[in-house]
């Protein structure tokens, strides 16, 4: 079946959607609020302070990841998507330095072997390293404690916290240490609220069947060595979302920027959708018909579109917030002492530290390819900067404390804490004379909802939707955060057949 579609919003989920819609022969229209397609899998330019051949100054151009730049290698539909866009031959691996966490008790080593923080291997050097030794004893007593409440949780479709089952497995110090910097730094959510599946999915059958939790880590994970969780792209993940958009372009999607669906309805005498397209004067710029709807927006955006055409099933008043958001600060620094990534390729920070960050990712010690664009070598190879880096600091939390630095807050408190931030989570003193360039992007309702009604009102929609003839919703907020989830999220969406009218 193929016709018309409406594809809503223009982030990585608006654009692979309206990808697979132009491949199943339908005619696609994208229409994205903002002038910027993809999302966080986007790019943003800085320009720093070079010298040239001749020593004279001149300034370089950085095209650097605005927000995602790596993706988690589970499964196969980004890897697959990756190969039909043409970008196979320049997927990269990060270097395999590892990362570290940062909690109350100060910096550690992230285990190897691990999902989510949790560890994978109980007698390993790394994790005997994080812990205390009555830590580590109570670890291991996973190893032999039995299984039967979390069997039963499992039989039942009880929903399991991270909290509850790591406090229960592997005690208090592991959950504090090393899973509560990660499902924060990585996910936004708190450990204590958020649903194992939701984080590790899978990860709580695997514990059952093979009797302990680090047993069902270490049998997900398999043989995969350090740094192999993640993957990039040679030249940044923004190279995806270009791809998209000339994909689409070439399959005569009409794409439409600073626009936005401002009302929906149904048509009852095709069974299909008309939707009223408003700039950003909320000035109608077009009515549209269509047989096919996409949604690819927020859910709190979704709830307000659908609920006025669900005869009161979902009311109007009563859907999900806007999820927090996220400020990303990147700072080009001089520094030598970051020569040796003392850090390897980043940081995770928990909740309760001196540190305002969530998270710090060492750009250019993580990716070889960035690295060697900054240091931009000479025609000798001689690098011109040889201790020049890039450092990202995310900001915003999940459920935050008000007045907490987060995409609220103005890029003068953001810049001058992450100089701060970055010095503490690397060891290396930094100052405001070490940094050659610097900005900040922000992604206002990026994190969606892990728990309570704000949840809840999200899986009802989600669940209402399946029933509605020429509707689909897709994003994070649906298929969970990450781009490994979205885009597997968004195959398993047009794989299925659309409901019959």
């Amino acid at each position: 079946m193929s016709g018309t579609a409406l594809v809503v919003g223009g982030g990585i989920a608006g654009l692979v959607a309206a990808h697979r819609l132009c491949a199943a022969g339908w005619e696609v229209t994208l229409a994205e609020a903002t002038s910027v397609l993809g999302g966080a899998v986007s790019a943003r330019f800085l320009d720093v302070p070079s010298h040239g051949e001749t020593g004279a100054p001149e300034s370089q151009t950085l095209e650097l990841d605005a927000g995602a730049e790596s993706f988690a290698v589970r499964g196969t539909a980004v890897r697959a998507l990756l190969e039909e866009l043409g970008l196979g031959g320049k997927v990269v691996a990060p270097e395999p330095l590892g990362s570290w966490l940062h909690g109350p008790a100060g910096p550690v080593p992230a285990p190897r072997l691990g999902l989510a923080g949790i560890p994978g291997d109980l007698e390993a050097e790394d994790l005997a390293a994080a812990l205390s030794g009555p830590g580590l004893a109570r670890a291991r007593e996973d190893a032999v404690a039995p299984m039967d409440r979390w069997a039963d949780a499992l039989a039942a479709g009880e929903p399991v916290t991270v909290a509850a089952i790591v406090a229960d497995r592997l005690g208090e110090e592991v959950l504090e240490r090393l899973v509560a910097p990660v499902v924060a730094g990585v996910h936004s959510a708190d450990p204590a609220v958020v649903e194992l599946e939701r984080v590790a999915p899978g990860l709580l059958a695997s514990a059952v069947e093979h009797g302990g939790l680090a047993a069902g880590v270490a049998a997900l994970r398999g043989s995969s060595t350090p740094g192999s969780l993640v993957a990039g792209v040679d030249g940044g993940m923004s190279r995806v979302t270009g791809r998209l958009v000339d994909a689409l372009r070439e399959a005569g999607a009409t794409v439409l920027r600073g626009v936005r669906v401002a009302a929906l309805s149904r048509v009852p005498a095709t069974g299909g959708w008309w939707a009223q397209i408003s700039d950003r004067d909320d000035e109608v710029v077009r009515g549209l018909d269509v047989d096919r709807v996409v949604l690819a927006v927020d859910g709190a955006t979704a709830w307000d579109l659908l609920a006025p055409l669900s005869g009161g099933d979902l009311d109007p008043d009563a859907g999900p917030a806007l999820g927090d958001g996220v400020a990303l600060t990147t700072l080009v620094v001089e520094a030598p002492g970051l020569d040796a990534a003392p850090r390897g390729t980043g940081v995770l920070v928990g909740a309760g530290t001196d540190v305002a960050a969530k998270a710090l990712t060492h750009a250019t010690a993580k990716w070889a390819w960035l690295r060697e664009v900054v240091a931009r070598p000479d025609h000798d190879g001689v690098a011109r900067h040889p201790h020049r880096h890039v450092v990202r600091l995310s900001y915003g939390r999940s459920g935050a404390e008000p007045g907490g630095l987060g995409h609220r807050s103005t890029d003068e408190e953001l810049l001058a804490r992450a100089v701060v931030d970055a010095a503490a989570l690397t060891g290396v003193p930094l100052s405001e004379q070490d940094v050659v360039a610097r900005a900040v992007v922000r992604w206002r309702p990026s994190i969606p909802p892990q728990a309570g009604p704000d949840r809840e009102a999200a899986d009802a929609l989600i669940a209402w939707s399946r029933g509605q003839a020429g509707l689909d919703l897709v994003g994070s907020w649906v298929h969970g955060t990450g781009l490994a989830a979205v885009v597997a999220g968004v195959d398993r969406a047009f794989d299925a057949p659309t409901p019959a009218g």
